[in-house]
């Protein structure tokens, strides 16, 4: 499949710099865990070791009064540091916290001036597999990606 910049979807995925590998993967985490595409998400277990990956990108969202921190396996960035394509088995991870509110509501910043992360909300994972989205119209399929929400107790959200 061919992607909007020619090229493969899955080189399309590839991290240009860091900054455009870090805004692409949130976008995608960010954006397609939540209108995740029920078929193949039951292939997603929650994977438990995704803190033991890269702690790689940490976003504040005032608006939300949330703070996400994104995961990765080490390998997923050794290839986006090399240009190359995910290996099989990466994970991608969002790790949803409730921001710390003061007594007015408002989202507390810590010295560093981000924000202060709360209880675990949620969770969205994104995972590789060989042979995984073939189910899936050449209009919905993202290569061979799966995504699937998880509540705070790590059990799947089967309501996203």
């Amino acid at each position: 499949m061919t992607g909007p910049h020619g090229g493969s979807t899955e080189e399309n995925m590839l991290s240009r710099s860091p900054t455009a590998g870090a805004t692409l993967v949130a976008t995608v985490c960010g954006i397609a865990l939540v209108a995740q595409v029920q078929a193949g998400a039951d292939n997603v277990a929650f994977p438990e070791n995704y803190a033991k990956g890269v702690k790689w990108l940490v976003v504040d969202k005032a608006d939300t009064k949330q703070v996400h921190e994104l995961f990765a396996t080490p390998e997923a960035i050794a290839a986006a540091g090399k240009d190359q394509p995910m290996p099989n088995g990466t994970v991608f991870m969002v790790v949803r916290h409730a921001a710390q509110l003061d007594a007015q509501g408002n989202p507390v910043k810590g010295a560093d001036g981000r924000l202060v992360k709360g209880e675990v909300l949620g969770f969205n994972a994104m995972e590789k597999r060989n042979g995984w989205g073939s189910e899936y119209p050449d209009t919905l399929r993202n290569g061979e990606w799966e995504y699937r929400a998880f509540m705070a107790d790590k059990k799947p959200n089967e309501s996203v």
